[in-house]
């Protein structure tokens, strides 16, 4: 016979099993009566790990932080006996369906005798962990739901280290400051990936991650754009993106924009300089090399106008700007012509092409003056040629063509003149031989012309 009231199955914890008490009188129906102790042990763990054993079942979950987590526990041959639900902590939610812990983020949505399901609202990752399910019959029965909380990254930012310079390099730092598990961070550029030193760091349950790229920047690359992309499995495929774009510092450069045509007395003059640079610089100074400007000079921000020009405005004009990264100048020089002294034809005026007209653009701190009767090369803004004026060689030409006209004409009237008088004077020698043809004969005769007279007398 079995004498003991109640015998124990017991498994470990971690296999989600508990203590069951079970009552003698199964026991004895089971076992022989001389079975030892030890057999009657092992014949009781062997019946308890059986799924029969398996009063509850609980689910494990998973959910982004701020979201709800819905939490299960499933109950097997319920009669009715005490149900506790216990957070990881340990401290019991509900007791039978009734709230024990006062935190109202905890809703029971379902108490059934086969379901039981609680309900968490704003999970964050302190709330992460295993929910006890725990059924009181004659023994105690367990499960454990562990909730699992995703913390998806927020867009990243974008740090830089020191300002980009041209000719030198730029560091950026793209950082995830939070998420979980670890974000995956890539640098893009035209499409491209730029390859980037990442970093990581352990800040509890959730990561810091960042990821630094080193390119080198010139003038051309100011504005260019780059992006940043965060990958991670709670954003289901997508990816947050921050966008950034280049912002590189460089010197100044300055061109004049000169007037079109020629300029002449009581004319206005309207100078604008052109400035680039980064940062753009705000003031722009005009002067006249050695000398002040004209007293009808006004200047609008980068505009140089004088109305009524005179030829003692004429000269060497300058437009200077600068910032902290260098500084930049243009020279402009004006010749304005006298009214008379413009050469005209019977139709329009010809311009003259003043080589004093034409600017030089330097963009060092000293500026190199252009010379009088120089203009640049087009092929190279630097170099300074020397040029000469159209109106001379035009005025020579013209009288070149009229000489050449004039010769070839008294040529041509020398020449039928010449041929005329040999004519007229063949026709009258001829003539005077027939009146005289004694005086031929006797030529021809080689008889003296007085000899033959007197014997014609006779």
């Amino acid at each position: 016979m079995c004498t003991s009231t109640h015998a124990f199955a017991h498994t470990d914890t971690a296999s989600q099993y508990t203590m069951r008490p079970v009552r003698s009188s199964v026991l004895c129906r089971l076992l022989p009566a001389p079975c030892s102790l030890a057999l009657r042990s092992l014949v009781l763990v062997l019946l308890c790990i059986t799924p029969r054993c398996q009063a509850v079942q609980a689910e494990n979950v998973t959910v982004m932080e701020g979201g709800t987590a819905e939490i299960s526990c499933r109950l097997q041959n319920y009669d009715g006996s005490i149900v506790v639900i216990q957070n990881p902590r340990r401290q019991t939610l509900f007791f039978n369906g009734t709230r024990a812990l006062k935190d109202d983020r905890f809703q029971m949505v379902l108490f059934t005798p086969r379901l039981v399901r609680i309900e968490l609202t704003n999970v964050s990752v302190s709330d992460e962990g295993g929910y006890f399910c725990q059924l009181y019959t004659d023994s105690t029965h367990h499960q454990v739901a562990t909730l699992s909380v995703l913390v998806p990254p927020e867009t990243p930012t974008v740090e830089v280290k020191q300002e980009a310079v041209e000719g030198g390099e730029v560091e950026l730092t793209c950082v995830s400051p939070r998420s979980k598990p670890a974000a995956t961070l890539r640098w893009v550029r035209n499409g491209r990936e730029v390859p980037g030193v990442v970093s990581q760091q352990d800040n509890g349950k959730t990561f810091s991650v960042s990821s630094t790229i080193r390119i080198p920047v010139e003038r051309k690359d100011n504005g260019a754009a780059l992006s940043c992309e965060a990958f991670h499995p709670a954003l289901g495929g997508q990816k947050r993106i921050r966008h950034y774009r280049l912002d590189v510092y460089f010197a100044p450069t300055v061109r004049i924009v000169p007037p079109t045509g020629i300029l002449r007395e009581g004319d206005s003059l309207s100078l604008t300089c052109s400035v680039t640079g980064n940062p753009l610089p705000r003031n722009i100074q005009w002067s006249k090399i050695n000398d002040t400007l004209p007293e009808r000079a006004e200047i609008s921000g980068p505009t140089l106008q004088i109305s009524r020009l005179s030829q003692s405005y004429n000269g060497t004009y300058l437009c200077q700007a600068q910032n902290n990264y260098g500084r930049a100048a243009d020279h402009y020089t004006l010749l304005v012509y006298d009214i008379v002294s413009l050469p005209t034809t019977s139709t329009t005026a010809v311009p003259p092409t003043p080589s004093t007209t034409q600017q030089i653009t330097s963009h060092s701190t000293t500026p190199t003056l252009p010379t009088p009767g120089f203009a640049p090369d087009p092929e190279d803004p630097g170099a300074v040629v020397e040029t000469h004026s159209a109106v001379p060689y035009a005025v020579i030409g013209g009288v070149l063509a009229l000489l050449v006209f004039t010769v070839i004409c008294v040529l041509i009237v020398t020449i039928w003149c010449s041929v005329r008088q040999k004519g007229s004077y063949l026709t009258h020698e001829a003539s005077g031989l027939d009146e005289h043809g004694e005086v031929q004969e006797a030529f021809l005769n080689g008889n003296d012309a007085s000899q033959g007279k007197k014997e014609y007398l006779l």
